[in-house]
């Protein structure tokens, strides 16, 4: 018989060890008791699964809470039902007792978990449609090792932490329950009791998918499509290649037509239209904004809760898969925003999820932004670095990406991120450096290289921290990419100056040779530089409308030119003219204006000139592939130099940022091709521009220079007229 301690543990949702109590068990007579916790039953009867017969009706030991029976001539477990009458007089329902099941996680699943090592811990811990002896439903499993008690409660259990206590695997405290009859599209939570006593009500942190806010049930479902993956990666994403990214928040991209700030397209809609769109303008990756669950429209994605989940802000789940397929059937590489360097504090989220500060750092010297109000994962926690090195995989292996940029890395990297002197923690061998992210951004990397081959990871790192992008074989951070923030600060500076004041700021523009390639770098002009008050970048521009459009395109043609990977952000390929508002889709009208159209028009030109040109891409990353031939003319505000591949083609780029035209103006040329041709002019009419240049003539070079008319406020690119460019 149970005591009635138990049954008051039972009552009150304390009891830790359920299957203990409920289900089959034998006494110490031989005898077969079956139990069964059921609050709200009226009367339960026990069924003989193969036959359908009744054996015999339980004894209520607890109105509407807790009934046994002693089952007449078996003494062996067998397999059951219960015949359950939920209201007196009501009708009698059969159902699958969770109880009747055995655990479902193996010693080995359990053992890698324990140590932190399961590469792919989305495909033991969350909620997993299966069938177990033939029944249909769903396994759930949650680290909570601190817990006295865990409960999955939901939509198919009134959410009565009651009804389905789990049972606790291992010391490492991994909780799991199989319960029958739970399908795709049921919600579902998991109720915590806290090493306090606290009664908790957590989404599930491996949920694939998610309530649309601000309600934060979690929601089972089925696997993510088997997906054709790319054969190889390596292709479109290598050190050589012509790497253009389009970066996207697809929420704000467009919208429903007379939708409201809280409406939103969905992936489908998005599939049919942006792949083709960045492909015409010949971008090969698109790289969407963070697409994980998470409860503020207003942090654009980057307080991202449900790591695991796509949006439901997009539609269902699938939808990203036919999203990505429509990408790559484009052409186009898809990059994904991921952020591990901090996450939200929301109750139903990770903050001390058992209880105890279990994701993240508890001491704020070392767990708390400032900056964002947010947490910062416990990196020296083996079980959390397994959560997200796994949810890293996760989203290139399930969900066929290409690569993640990985944001904020220079949050990660010092402890002293942000803080005043005294108000951080100091590693074990007294340094800034957090040793325990290192170990973490080294091996998120290396399990990218070995499992998911070809795909890359790009860190946003604004730092002079060495090897970032250095294999770790060799001490480095294992990244394919960084973001060269300098570069981006250094010269957006530089044009935002009135031009008659450049020559004063000449080396701002010419600096970022010094290091270029030190690092392999990606050229970003990302969401960061046209949100918080900046503008957008036509509005960073001096002088007239004229002025404005014609240092946009001669900026854009300096950056295409230059050593490195391009990324621009959504809008700006159009010269947007306000900042961008992640409220409102973007102003595509803009389109019908010549000016804004010329510039997509020269986006488009650039882009198909860097992916023709391998002088232009090929060495983006390697010093051999530069050559300055003015570098110092301060006073005409002028820059000239070589792009080359290591078979020899060459192209020559040429920048005049001032607004007056520079007739006959000499380059020392080195010994090769003797006359070139403008491949692009950023002044020319179809961009918007007074269409001064050389026409398409065939250039000489006399007496060891190139002599050209610099067009005002431009960028030139020239061929070697004997290629036939």
């Amino acid at each position: 018989m149970v005591d009635d301690s138990t049954l008051q543990a039972l009552r009150e949702a304390r009891h830790g060890d359920p299957f203990a109590v409920l289900g089959q068990h034998a006494d110490g007579e031989g005898r077969l008791w079956l139990r069964a916790c059921l609050p709200g039953a009226q009367a339960v009867q026990v069924l003989d699964a193969a036959s359908g017969r009744a054996l015999c009706r339980m004894t209520v030991r607890e109105p509407a809470l807790f009934f046994e029976a002693l089952i007449p001539r078996r003494r062996k477990p067998f397999a059951y039902r219960l015949f359950v009458q939920w209201q007196a007089g009501g009708p009698w329902l059969r159902m699958d007792d969770a109880y009747a099941f055995g655990p479902q996680l193996s010693e080995a699943e359990l053992q890698q978990l324990v140590a932190g090592r399961h590469l792919r811990p989305w495909q033991v811990l969350g909620a997993h449609l299966q069938q177990v002896d033939g029944v249909a439903g769903t396994r759930f499993a949650v680290w909570a090792p601190n817990a006295r008690r865990v409960s999955v409660v939901g939509s198919f259990n009134q959410w009565d932490g009651r009804r389905h206590p789990m049972r606790r695997r291992h010391e490492a405290g991994v909780w799991e329950l199989f319960i029958p009859a739970v399908q795709a599209g049921d919600l579902y939570q998991f109720e915590i009791l806290g090493a306090e006593g606290q009664v908790l009500r957590k989404a599930d942190p491996y949920a694939r998918q998610a309530q649309f806010r601000p309600d934060t049930a979690s929601i089972v479902c089925a696997e993510p499509p088997q997906l054709r993956l790319p054969v190889d990666r390596r292709p479109v994403n290598r050190r050589d290649a012509p790497i253009s990214i389009y970066e996207v928040h697809a929420l704000s991209w467009r919208r429903p037509p007379g939708g409201g700030p809280g409406d939103f397209v969905d992936w489908d809609t998005l599939a049919a239209t942006l792949p083709g769109y960045a492909a015409g303008l010949g971008f090969t990756h698109i790289e969407l904004l963070p697409i994980a669950e998470h409860p503020f429209d207003g942090s654009w994605g980057y307080q991202t809760l449900g790591l695991y989940a796509p949006t439901a802000r997009l539609g269902d789940p699938r939808g990203l898969a036919r999203f990505v397929a429509a990408c790559h059937a484009q052409g186009l590489g898809v990059l994904l925003d991921w952020v591990p360097a901090h996450f939200p504090a929301d109750a139903h989220g990770l903050a001390q999820f058992d209880g105890t500060h279990l994701y993240e750092y508890a001491d704020p010297r070392e767990g708390f932004h400032r900056d964002w109000n947010t947490l910062i994962y416990h990196f020296g926690r083996l079980e959390t670095q397994q959560f997200l090195v796994g949810n890293a995989l996760y989203w290139l292996e399930q969900w066929g990406v290409d690569g993640l940029r990985v944001d904020a890395v220079a949050s990660m990297l010092y402890r002293d991120y942000s803080r005043p002197p005294g108000e951080w923690v100091p590693n074990v061998q007294g340094g800034r450096e957090n040793l325990e992210a290192i170990t973490f951004l080294r091996r998120m990397n290396e399990v990218i290289g070995a499992e998911a081959p070809g795909g890359i990871t790009v860190a946003e790192e604004s730092t002079s921290f060495p090897g970032v992008s250095a294999p770790t074989s060799a001490g480095g951070l294992g990244f394919h990419y960084k973001w060269n923030m300098g570069w981006m600060n250094d010269t957006l500076r530089y044009m935002h100056g009135d031009p008659i004041h450049r020559k004063w700021h000449h080396e701002k523009m010419s600096f970022g040779l010094v290091y270029a390639f030190s690092e392999n770098f990606v050229l970003p002009l990302s969401h960061d530089e046209v949100v918080h008050g900046k503008g957008s970048l036509l509005g960073k521009m001096p002088g007239d409308d004229w002025q404005r459009f014609a240092n946009l395109r001669a900026y854009y043609g300096f950056m295409w030119g230059h050593p490195g990977k391009k990324l621009l952000f959504m809008g700006q390929e159009f010269a947007q003219d306000s900042e961008w508002n992640h409220d409102a889709e973007l102003p595509w009208d803009l389109l019908d204006r010549p000016a804004h159209a010329g510039v997509q028009v020269l986006v488009r030109d650039l882009n198909r000139v860097y992916r023709e040109r391998p002088s232009l891409h090929r060495q983006d990353c390697e010093a051999a592939g530069f050559q300055w031939l003015v570098s110092e003319d301060r006073e005409l505000s002028v820059f000239a130099w070589l792009r080359r591949e290591p078979g020899g083609e060459q192209t020559l780029v040429v920048c005049n940022f001032t607004p007056v035209p520079r007739e006959g103006y000499r380059i020392p040329m080195p010994e090769g091709p003797r006359a070139w041709r403008e491949v692009i002019n950023t002044d020319a009419s179809y961009y918007g521009g007074s269409n001064l240049g050389n026409q398409q003539a065939a250039l000489p070079v006399v007496d060891g220079h190139l002599q050209l008319l610099l067009p005002p406020l431009a960028t030139l690119m020239l061929a070697p007229v004997e290629e036939g460019a």
